[in-house]
């Protein structure tokens, strides 16, 4: 859109040629160059009579002897010989009354040509591009009459050229090309101006032509079928040697095994009776006797194995031990070769090991009472068993019970990033995601697949959806119709953002800083949005310190993390309707950098999960009473809410 025509118009007489765009009208073209001529002439006219002004005057001037000194409107009058706008040898005008029309124009000889386009207030046109399409434009006019000496006789001559030419340019051409016309003109005629210039390019910077490149193509695909068909057959001697090689790795196997054939199988009826059946039972005879000598020898049997030493009789000793509440004899091994009953040998088992803790302190005297069940995992009950066996039976799965799908549930996740510059609000965007989850699939092979429609309502903030056409397709009217195989993911099936102006803010953040010489005072104030179905609980105000502080003083407590610089404060609830918050910081700079103000970014970090979603949009039923989903609890939280 650079350049809508071109035109050439000499100084006296009608236009000589026009090019237009094809959605360009010629009618508006020839309007912007009436204008164009009406501007020349009206100029032309105002130039004489300022002429025959100061010639009246000049005659004055001399008449007069009394007067030595002239007037001064003479040197006023005296500017405006030959300081008319449009007789220099380029330049821009903007002509037109209720459609207004930039004309680039510059003159050759007694020749302009023109270049039109529209005249633009939003800078959205390229002026120097349709400069240089008019610059291209006086090249052609130049290269056709043979030099600057251009008239409408020489034009005349050459005009299929020059008409043809102009069209081109028009277009757009680079210069190589552009060279290429312009040598062809005189010689070769229309045909070789405008057909032989395609390739023009590509010779000079030595490039191949197509049909080249085409020929190699067919070459290399030819090559690349001639090889992966060729069959090579291997010479005589190479197959010899080979066979000697394998022999030299192969064992060597006697003649007379390999002459041995195995014989044959006669076919067999493959539904008749095993043999084994006639085959009488061997118990003993099942055993093969081996006649080596060894084997009965018992101490070849017994050379593998390890017996264990005893220790020496300084390890059998126990140690006495006089700590106070541990006294006894601990350690030790005694051997002894008299019998003892059962009970004389594990009676010092009853008391505490030799002295010190008695277990009785500690364990009651009656047993615990084992119950039949999941083989001791019924004492995993924190409460007591009565109480448990008479609310639910006492069984395990009743304590870590989950809520059971009735089918399938979908619930919306948003993410609002916002931005506040001190109190103002710079940026604000809302990304939804809409959730399906599908009952878990059972493994079977054969899954049942979920397909039901829904409606998506409170959609006037809603700036674009974008649909997972593969699982989900749109209805019209907010209606969609949703079909996929089961999952064990939430599966995302539409995504939408919001209109800026319409989006809901849930926290209002602002931020003041002060410095005063080398401290630094920050206050970030915080008021909830009262429409907000429910207060934010648990909000993170996190501030980005722009060095490490010596001190530090925060009103109220805060967390400081030297290592990434943070300052972090943890609001447990911020009321609906109650005053602004207040969070202070006050810590000192360095004073080298006390000319540059310091970057200091706040970020705010919630995440509220409820039956409404942050946008207003909700999920319905295509029809009222249908219980195809279940829609579960919404949530939204912040990808980026800062302040700086």
């Amino acid at each position: 859109m650079s350049c809508l025509a071109l035109a050439l118009q000499p100084a006296n007489g009608s236009d000589i040629l026009l090019q237009t765009r094809e959605w360009f009208p010629p009618a508006r073209a020839l309007i912007a160059l009436s204008y164009f001529r009406q501007m020349r002439q009206a100029l032309a006219s105002s130039k004489q009579q300022h002429q025959q002004q100061s010639n009246q005057k000049q005659n004055q001037a001399s008449s007069s002897s009394s007067s030595s000194v002239a007037d001064p409107d003479d040197a006023t009058a005296a500017e405006f010989v030959g300081d008319d706008p449009l007789a220099a040898s380029n330049g821009q005008v903007i002509v037109g009354v209720e459609s207004k029309y930039r004309v680039v124009y510059r003159l050759v000889n007694s020749i302009y040509i023109l270049g039109v386009t529209v005249a633009d207030h939003d800078n959205s046109i390229n002026v120097f591009e349709c400069i240089h399409i008019v610059n291209q434009a006086v090249s052609v006019i130049v290269t056709a009459c043979r030099g600057v000496e251009v008239t409408p006789e020489k034009l005349g001559r050459k005009y299929a050229e020059v008409y043809m030419a102009l069209d081109i340019v028009l277009r757009g051409v680079s210069n190589i090309r552009l060279a290429a016309m312009l040598g062809a003109m005189h010689g070769d005629g229309i045909a070789k101006m405008v057909h032989s210039a395609l390739d023009t390019e590509n010779k000079i910077r030595g490039a191949d032509s197509w049909m080249a490149v085409e020929s190699h193509a067919a070459e290399h695909q030819a090559s690349v079928y001639a090889f992966s068909n060729a069959r090579f057959e291997l010479p005589s001697e190479t197959i010899s040697a080979g066979d000697e090689f394998a022999a030299s790795l192969a064992p060597v196997v006697p003649e007379s095994e390999q002459l041995k054939e195995e014989p044959e199988p006669e076919n067999q009826d493959p539904f008749a009776a095993s043999e084994t059946i006639n085959k009488e039972k061997e118990l003993v005879g099942g055993f093969k006797k081996t006649k080596d000598p060894s084997s009965t020898d018992l101490t070849l049997a017994l050379a593998g194995l390890e017996v264990t030493t005893l220790p020496p009789a300084e390890a059998t000793q126990s140690t006495h031990i006089n700590v106070e509440g541990f006294e006894g004899q601990y350690g030790g091994i005694e051997f002894s070769n008299e019998q003892a009953t059962i009970g004389e040998t594990f009676e010092s088992f009853s008391d505490a090991w030799g002295g010190g803790l008695d277990p009785s302190e500690f364990m009651g005297p009656k047993k615990i009472q084992k119950k039949e069940g999941l083989g001791g995992l019924e004492l995993l009950h924190t409460s007591d068993p009565k109480a448990v066996e008479g609310k639910d039976g006492g069984n395990l799965d009743n304590l870590v019970k989950k809520p059971e799908m009735k089918g399938p549930e979908m619930y919306i996740s948003e993410e609002i990033r916002t931005e506040f510059r001190e109190s103002l609000l710079a940026r604000v965007g809302v990304m939804g995601v809409i959730y399906l989850k599908t009952m878990p699939p059972k493994g079977s092979g054969e899954e049942k697949e979920t397909e039901f429609s829904f409606r998506v309502e409170g959609t006037t903030a809603v700036k674009r959806f974008a649909m997972q056409s593969s699982r989900i397709s749109s209805l019209g009217n907010g209606l969609f119709h949703v079909r996929t195989a089961p999952s064990e993911e939430p599966i995302p099936i539409l995504k939408y953002s919001l209109q800026p102006k319409l989006t809901p803010l849930p926290l209002r953040v602002r931020m003041v800083k002060r410095t005063s010489g080398t401290l630094l005072s920050l206050m970030i104030q915080y008021v909830s949005n009262p429409d907000l179905p429910q207060p934010l609980k648990n909000v993170d105000f996190i501030l980005k310190l722009p060095v490490d502080p010596t001190l530090l003083k925060v009103s109220p407590k805060a967390i400081l993390n030297r290592t990434d610089r943070e300052l972090k404060w943890q609001i447990p609830e911020i009321p609906l309707k109650g005053s602004p918050g207040r969070l202070r910081a006050r810590m000192p700079i360095d004073s080298d950098n006390s000319e540059e103000e310091p970057e200091i970014i706040c970020y705010v970090k919630f995440s509220v999960q409820g039956n409404t979603s942050l946008s207003g949009i909700s999920l319905r039923a295509a029809a009222e009473g249908n219980t195809d989903f279940y829609e579960v609890d919404h949530r939204y939280e912040t990808g980026v809410y800062m302040c700086n």
